[in-house]
């Protein structure tokens, strides 16, 4: 496992149906509600029959500043699309968990902008997070029956941002079983609590992880914008399968308290959106330094708390690309569409050259060896933090073992294993994995790449299309480049760049620590002059020998 990106390396289950769910108190129409007949529930899932299909926060915003539209009328009508395409319909399975205060929030934001107080961007936005983020009332459980009735007493940090900014929580999102790191054999959108998420582009294929339910939700259009995490690949490759851009953002400009970790090295929360604008203004919501979390010190003078001038449509205009070719030859589809992304980005004024990461896959045992000493160390000292049910990761293990057939159907907890087996992170064998990962990622690989040839960013195929849901022999995942950022603890971004036979697939740009807003100038001018997004249509599955979109 460790040649390969741990959280892509995933096996296939049979699809689940979803958990169910409360749908939240409903409260009166206010007269804003009433006028705006658009919002009336005729919702089948068909392209078109959305009122709010493909709408971005701009949009959104203009409609409620103009008084034709409310935050509660919204919130309800993503509530009724959560019901009428996750729950039923297609079942997408995206949807864990509806804030039963998700209308309450609503009407206070619409009270609040009736008097004349709009927050920001965000204010009055529905949002998912996905289920190992604290956002009260809700459980918080990465999807383990073993937390299943937990209930952090505190919003995570990030989730306090987002509700200073006039975020409306809506809910949580299935995701990959503790983000993929209990088996080297997990299943990419399945955990115990959730079941099986679905790819809203093809129902049979895999949505990737481990924020699959963010990613087919935001797709799906449940919800405006949501928030993933990542360790290594979990916002880029879902975010790539469904035609989403997703932003990992250098390690430490987001704060890490109150989400469920793996590694304190390599962990961090970032958007998940249709377009590079609504990622950016749900990073800028999100950022900020939080004496929780020691990582976010070195934030200072980094975090950026608008990111609109950074949407530039010329953003590619002279700028230097270096094409990781190290990162593509696995799937012939997504070379040809990055073969006419290069164009795209020539023809928008870039200067594309063929780039070398030195040390490239190099890292992978070290991180692997770091994933798990941490993983043991951190996992417990947030159960602890947040009074979890369970406080150690060998009462985990020992939960699953006595629950086999409802936590254990398909894959085991190997890894796991392997690291309750882990010392402290005061031995060596951990301090010299650590910093061997991070020196040859980082400074010995993507900021090598990039000084050797004065590039702004790195950019390769972000993953492979999504493969078959198979339980018998697992995923066909064939190859992905966003490891070494990942490792290095850098930022990337994913953005749409085309299609393979209907299934899309993404291009991904990596620059070095803290350069979110030049890679938002890159992303937002290759979104801009490719728009290569296009919406689901929940197909059952994909006819074999389509023709390749050609862009």
């Amino acid at each position: 496992m460790p040649h390969q990106p741990i959280f892509a390396l995933l096996l296939a289950c049979t699809l689940l149906a979803a958990c169910g769910r409360q749908p939240p108190a409903t409260t009166p129409a206010s007269p804003s509600n009433a006028s705006d007949p658009s919002t009336a529930s005729n919702d089948t899932g068909a392209p078109g029959s959305f009122a709010f299909e493909e709408a971005s926060i701009a949009d959104l915003q203009a409609r409620m500043a103009g008084g034709g539209l409310s935050s509660h009328a919204l919130t309800q009508a993503y509530l009724e699309r959560i019901a009428a395409i996750d729950d039923a319909g297609p079942m997408l399975n995206a949807v864990i968990e509806l804030n039963p205060r998700a209308l309450e929030e609503a009407d206070a934001r619409d009270a609040e902008r009736k008097a004349g107080k709009v927050r920001g961007a965000l204010h009055g936005i529905p949002v998912l997070l996905k289920d190992n983020i604290d956002a009260t009332p809700m459980v918080n459980s990465a999807g383990s029956l073993a937390l299943a009735e937990h209930r952090p007493k505190t919003d995570a940090f990030l989730v306090r941002r987002l509700r200073e900014a006039g975020a409306v929580i809506l809910g949580k999102t299935n995701l990959s079983e503790w983000a993929n790191i209990r088996s080297s054999r997990s299943t990419s959108g399945w955990s115990a609590r959730g079941g099986q998420t679905r790819n809203p582009y093809a129902l049979d294929r895999s949505p990737c992880g481990s924020s699959a339910g963010t990613g087919t939700a935001i797709a799906a259009n449940l919800a405006v914008v949501g928030i993933g995490t990542e360790t290594d690949g979990s916002i880029i490759c879902p975010s790539a399968v469904a035609a989403l851009v997703g932003i990992k953002p250098t390690v430490g400009l987001v704060s890490r308290d109150g989400i469920i970790p793996i590694s304190h090295s390599q962990d961090t929360a970032g958007p998940m959106a249709r377009s590079v604008a609504d990622a950016a203004a749900l990073l800028a919501a999100i950022s900020g330094r939080d004496d929780a979390d020691a990582a976010t010190r070195a934030s200072a003078g980094h975090a950026t708390v608008d990111y609109s001038p950074h949407l530039k449509a010329d953003g590619l205009q002279g700028a230097r690309i270096g094409v990781v070719r190290g990162l593509m030859g696995y799937q012939p589809d997504v070379d040809a569409a990055m073969a006419r992304a290069i164009q795209a980005i020539e023809a928008a004024g870039a200067t594309v050259v063929d780039a070398e990461i030195p040390t490239l896959g190099q890292w992978n045992d070290a991180e692997f060896e770091v994933l798990k000493y941490e993983l043991k160390a951190d996992l417990e000292s947030y159960l602890r933090k947040s009074d979890a049910p369970i406080r150690t990761l060998a009462g985990l293990i020992e939960f699953n073992q006595r629950h086999a057939a409802q936590e254990m159907p398909y894959f085991g907890q190997d890894i796991f294993e392997q690291a309750q087996a882990k010392g402290p992170l005061s031995e060596p064998a951990y301090i010299a994995a650590r910093t061997k990962a991070r020196r040859l990622a980082g400074p010995e690989g993507i900021d090598a790449a990039l000084a050797a040839a004065h590039l702004d960013a790195l950019a390769a195929p972000a993953t492979s299309p999504a493969w078959l849901i198979d339980p018998i022999n697992g995923d066909h995942f064939t190859g992905a480049g966003y490891g070494a950022a990942a490792t290095a603890g850098t930022p990337s971004i994913t953005v749409p760049m085309g299609d393979s036979h209907g299934l899309p697939v993404g291009i991904v740009f990596m620059g070095p620590a803290w350069s979110e807003p030049r890679l938002v100038e890159l992303a937002y001018s290759f979104e801009q002059a490719t728009r290569a997004r296009k919406p689901p249509r929940f197909l059952p599955s994909v006819t074999p020998g389509a023709t390749v979109t050609k862009r």
